[in-house]
């Protein structure tokens, strides 16, 4: 019988791509819905490729996954993904749906899969990864994720125990993810810009995993991410087996130190979250058998997704896109700590809104008093949008944090909002847009371009 479900659940799903397409519907994730609403166990018995690397965590899943893939291919591999997709249940369904023909066998050997945290108990008792990487576990929506212990005990629990893990030694919450598992470790040398105390309001891991000490930090980096040692016990962080030292912004360079050899490597950006990316990329990579050589050829070749973070010059500003999800107080924070660091005056307008914000139903806004706006609160930032569902909110926010009051700007509705920025020549105009507000944060950036050069004239 369950058999049989599938085989409609197959056939179904498959054909419902064609007719999305021809009737102009995207349906990124329809086929995949559809296939388990008809067959539950769908991705038990669909075919799978050989070769399957998950990419997971709260930040970084899906620049990791994306830029992985785009190196995989560019070294003449051929590679299933889910980067246009959704990285839920459904969305790997659709994506393993779309890698076999139309009598089921599978078409590809090495499928990279970006796989949401939360989803894991529904996904890895039938698809098994030979690899998973773990990005970082930070607090995300506290209505969906709560705090990042309860994710570290859902995957240590749903983890395949053949699954070899890859993981970022300086977040000692991932490391304590499944410690039964084989597992590699990366991750960034000490470097100067590195403290010993938490400057950020979110700070999770101050207590040793063993003997319930205090630990100590002989650096840190943001938030619990660094390196730590428990002065009671003699707990401390993982040896990194993959890590960037001589990290040079300047000349946007890095050198790669694994047990082989030390390889250079040009800087895909100038943040250090993406300096995480491109380590954990190449650890991977590395752990695939690929050469420094090839790595970096790929490598200096690709760039960071540009729906993450994008800027071009319109008119006499420089108009950039940031993401910065809503509701997950470290990727704000870590988002306005890049860019209030970056030199030069700043116009910024803040539409993190979540598309659920509705009567029935809002997301709770504590996450806004996790997040670090202090870093907003800075001379060389000439003034500050706030717009959509939560523009006072932010405002409340904006002014808890110090930020004098006439520099704040609140306008409800995002167009009209576009137009309260003034478009000083030579300032950097950035936008912060959210997962949700992303189509949205499109439209505006149209707006934005369009007053840009007004204002050039």
């Amino acid at each position: 019988m369950d058999k049989l479900k599938f085989i409609a659940a197959f056939l179904l799903a498959k054909l419902s791509g064609p007719v999305l397409k021809m009737t102009g519907h995207k349906g990124t994730n329809f086929p995949g819905k559809l296939a388990l609403r008809i067959c539950p166990d769908f991705l038990r018995y669909i075919r799978k490729p050989r070769r399957i690397i998950a990419v997971t965590g709260t930040n970084g899943k899906t620049t990791v996954s994306n830029l992985l893939c785009d190196i995989l291919e560019k070294n003449g591999e051929k590679v299933l993904s889910n980067r246009y997709g959704s990285n839920i249940n459904s969305g790997i369904a659709t994506v393993l749906l779309s890698g076999c023909n139309i009598f089921g066998c599978q078409k590809y050997r090495l499928a990279v899969l970006e796989v949401d945290e939360r989803s894991t108990p529904r996904i890895f008792p039938h698809v098994k990864p030979e690899v998973l990487v773990i990005t970082n576990l930070f607090r995300d929506s506290i209505m969906r994720n709560a705090h990042p212990a309860y994710i570290a005990d859902i995957l240590t629990r749903e983890i395949p125990s053949t699954t070899r893990l890859i993981l970022n030694a300086d977040d000692l919450i991932a490391c304590s993810v499944a410690p039964a598992n084989a597992r590699t470790y990366f991750g960034i040398a000490h470097l100067e810009s590195d403290v010993t105390e938490c400057i950020n309001l979110i700070n999770d891991m101050r207590i040793c995993p063993k003997c319930h000490g205090e630990l100590r930090y002989e650096y840190r980096r943001y938030h619990h991410i660094g390196k730590a040692v428990c002065d009671r016990c003699g707990f401390h962080s993982p040896r990194y087996d993959y890590f960037a030292e001589d990290v040079d912004f300047r000349n946007m360079t890095m050198r790669l130190r694994d047990s082989e050899k030390v390889a250079e490597y040009p800087l895909l950006s100038d943040s250090i979250f993406n300096v995480y990316n491109m380590v954990t990329v190449i650890a991977v990579l590395r752990e695939m058998g690929y050469t420094h050589e090839k790595i970096f050829a790929a490598m200096k070749k690709s760039a960071i997704v540009a729906s993450r973070h994008n800027e071009e010059q319109v008119g006499d500003v420089t108009l950039v896109m940031q993401m910065a999800k809503e509701k997950n107080a470290l990727a704000c924070s870590r988002a306005f700590d890049y860019v209030s660091s970056r030199s030069g005056e700043k116009e910024l307008m803040l539409m993190m809104n979540c598309l659920g914000d509705a009567k029935h139903w809002s997301e709770n806004v504590s996450w806004l008093y996790d997040c670090d706006f202090e870093f907003l609160n800075k001379p060389d930032i000439r003034c500050i949008v706030a717009t959509g569902p939560r523009a006072m909110d932010y405002r409340l926010r904006l002014l808890l944090a110090g930020v004098p009051e006439e520099k704040i700007i609140c306008v409800r509705d995002e167009m009209e909002a576009a137009e309260s920025l003034p478009f000083v020549g030579g300032d950097q105009v950035y936008l912060f847009y959210g997962t949700d507000s992303f189509t949205y944060a499109q439209q505006v950036r149209e707006k934005l371009v369009t007053l840009a050069k007004e204002a050039a004239k």
